[in-house]
């Protein structure tokens, strides 16, 4: 199969969607890779680098899209990517479709087979591509928040770890699933006083187990998320539902009674948010603010930490980018339904649930495609 890398254009994107090592094990499959110039710069990996690793330097990202049979990005195609998709070519990448009306619609018209990172799921229900960077994500929400609590970005001037005789930073974070977890991580090292929100008892259990008495957890209510946000100095929006929008779990009237200067972290702002207030922001200008409140709502948070989080990403990604080149996606799908719950548009139909109950759009079964 002939696999196209073109280089990222979201705003401060510095991934790429394979590194050399990726580009190698793929030729020693039999396939043929091309890679954008400059494609892995921001992640340390010169043009040099890929053509020794077997692959052909192209000069645009216009000949990649013309050229490869299989697409694999990081983020979303952006508007001008997606004109240039073709019916039956395959893009695998992070879609994050159901808050994205128009991507959908553009992914749709382009007849293209849509492999989605954020859908595929184990026979666990875990998210094996998505967890990576709801790791990184989960712990840079720690950092950028600490950040913003400093009087200069415009937030309390609250130290995180306080010092002896001043009290550390009341953390809140509402969900206790992968990104939940890394941000409690993070922020119990940095010596937080940190509460975690989730209605799983089992994954409370478990975080109980893992941080002991560092943490406390709460059963998550409407009273409970109201008490604990109106307390905290930093709030971490962990929450998912994989494939679908994100619940609005802090509404705009919440916000308006927290304490001047708090901050909000919402980490689901990829699948559209877990506050009323939150729009998506960028590394240039990740913060605003309302009602005197910090909100930093960066859609490609990892994107901040390209090199480890491209190194963790393509370790995931590269077995299914694999398996789809040697066999071809139907093939794949047939044979591994992991990667067919990864399909959200395929040949202008709508194969996901999440996405097609988003926006009332008729639901393909996948196996009447394959």
């Amino acid at each position: 199969m002939l696999i196209g890398v073109p280089k990222e254009i979201k705003n401060h994107e510095y991934r790429v969607g394979m590194v050399p090592s990726s580009v190698r094990e793929c030729i020693h499959h039999g396939h043929t890779v091309l890679v954008e110039t400059n494609a892995g710069i921001g992640v340390s990996a010169t043009d040099d680098d890929y053509v020794a690793a077997g692959a052909e330097i192209v000069g645009s990202a216009a000949e990649i899209f013309a050229r490869a049979e299989m697409v694999i990005k990081v983020k979303e195609p952006q508007a001008g990517e997606r004109k240039m998709l073709r019916e039956g070519q395959i893009l695998f990448t992070y879609l994050h479709l159901a808050p994205d009306p128009e991507q959908t619609k553009d992914l749709v018209d382009s007849g293209a087979v849509c492999i989605a990172y954020e859908t595929v799921t184990d026979v666990n229900g875990g998210l094996p591509l998505l967890a990576p960077m709801s790791q990184v994500a989960g712990r840079m929400s720690i950092q950028a928040g600490a950040h913003c609590l400093e009087k200069a970005q415009g937030g309390s001037g609250v130290l995180l770890a306080g010092v002896p005789g001043v009290l550390p930073a009341k953390v809140v974070i509402l969900g206790g699933g992968v990104v939940g977890e890394n941000a409690a991580y993070m922020a119990v090292g940095m010596g937080a006083d940190v509460t975690i929100l989730d209605r799983n008892v089992d994954t409370m259990r478990s975080l109980v187990r893992r941080f002991g008495q560092a943490i406390k957890t709460e059963y998550s209510t409407a009273l409970a998320v109201e008490q604990e946000v109106l307390a905290a100095d930093l709030v971490i929006g962990a929450v998912l539902v994989p494939g679908t929008a994100a619940p609005k779990l802090i509404s705009r009237e919440l916000v308006g009674r927290m304490k001047p200067g708090s901050v909000l972290v919402d980490v689901a702002i990829d699948q559209g948010g877990c506050f009323e207030t939150s729009k998506a922001t960028t590394h240039a200008e990740p913060t605003y603010v309302v009602d005197g409140i910090v909100h930093y709502c960066v859609a490609n948070m990892p994107g901040g930490v390209a090199k480890t989080s491209t190194l963790a990403l393509t370790n995931a990604t590269l077995p299914y980018a694999v398996e789809i080149a040697n066999k071809g996606w139907q093939e794949a799908m047939r044979t591994n339904n992991e990667i067919k719950l990864g399909a959200n548009v395929i040949n202008g139909h709508v194969c996901y649930d999440g996405v097609a109950s988003a926006f009332e759009m008729d639901l393909v079964d996948v196996d009447s495609l394959l």
